[in-house]
């Protein structure tokens, strides 16, 4: 089995995930090639039993480099995919301290859900998806990512 793996990390945290991601797979058995979409045509993709991507959240959606990468994506319908993202870590309403529930999340962080809309709308399938929060802007990573990665590695079916 053969994945590739397509991150847009902008300060290297989206990167780090990808190598935890690659680095358990192949302790499975499973290859792993991470490239970055500044260097990989989104028409011109290697090909592979399952595509990852990974985009960094801003202002509650996937970075815009992500998105037209993900517009511009020449598959085949059926073809399988994942998504693991890096978001904003949720903070509490500073007025009431509470922290907001799924539903409420949901309404400004769409990250995920733009990028499944496009794909989907591209006839991919779609097999997993999670979420890796970051902890301040730039970094770093949430405390116990690492299990996190391990979670959704547990996710992907061995033959995907």
């Amino acid at each position: 089995m053969t994945i590739e793996y397509v991150h847009a990390s902008h300060y290297g945290n989206g990167a780090v995930v990808a190598e935890e991601f690659k680095k358990q797979m192949a302790a499975n058995g499973v290859a792993v090639n991470v490239h970055h979409i500044k260097r990989v045509s989104p028409s011109e993709l290697p090909p592979a039993d399952l595509y990852l991507f990974s985009s960094p959240g801003r202002l509650g959606k996937p970075i815009g480099g992500a998105r037209r990468f993900l517009k511009n994506l020449r598959l085949p319908a059926g073809t399988r995919y994942a998504i693991l993202t890096t978001e904003a870590t949720p903070r509490s309403d500073k007025k009431t301290g509470k922290m907001p529930t799924e539903k409420e999340l949901a309404r400004y962080q769409r990250v995920r859900p733009i990028m499944n809309e496009i794909l989907e709308g591209k006839g991919l399938v779609r097999i997993a998806e999670d979420k890796v929060y970051v902890t301040g802007l730039k970094g770093p990573l949430e405390e116990d990512w690492e299990q996190k990665v391990e979670a959704f590695v547990a996710q992907i079916p061995s033959g995907a």
